[in-house]
């Protein structure tokens, strides 16, 4: 999928948060300035967070209430080695009821439970284009591939003028 905007970036996290589950870990994968942060913000938003979303990159770890679920949010770009993981009580903010958000995650895959969601965002030709690869891991999101494959086409298609229109969409 792509966005030509960071309000696109932002709905698109909007219409995965319509799926989001307690317990849930999204890993997103991407370039400096890529989009990351502007994807949480957008999913925490979705999720009622009102408070300002920003990037955790110096303090590991960010926590926002939102009316429909927490969002933990975390940035391990600055981690050196994988046992610094357990210092972020991973399990624990998974058992919290609420949706996790890692940022450069593939950088502790082999550390994570093989259940979640993997964002890939890249840049695109223009500025402010980005590519989004969705690419669900293990059950939790992989029974929801249907649902979330019909939340971006939902997003992907111009307005329809005919009944029964639809637009092609990837996950």
């Amino acid at each position: 999928m792509e966005t030509a905007s960071a309000a696109e970036t932002k709905d698109v996290a909007a219409a995965i948060a319509g799926l989001a589950r307690p317990g849930d870990l999204l890993l997103l994968l991407g370039d400096l300035g890529a989009g990351k942060t502007a994807f949480t913000q957008g999913l925490g938003n979705a999720l009622g967070v009102t408070q300002p979303i920003t990037s955790p990159t110096f303090t590991l770890a960010q926590q926002y209430e939102g009316t429909d679920m927490r969002v933990h949010h975390l940035d391990v770009y600055r981690l050196e080695q994988l046992d610094e993981v357990s210092d972020l009580g991973l399990p624990e903010l998974l058992d919290d009821d609420a949706v996790v958000v890692i940022e450069w995650g593939d950088a502790i895959v082999p550390m994570l439970p093989n259940n979640y969601l993997e964002i890939r965002i890249t840049f695109g030709d223009g500025d402010d284009d980005r590519v989004l690869v969705l690419e669900p891991v293990g059950s939790g999101w992989s029974a929801r591939r249907s649902a979330l494959e019909t939340a971006i086409a939902e997003l992907s298609s111009p307005p329809s003028t005919q009944p029964g229109d639809a637009g092609d969409a990837q996950c």
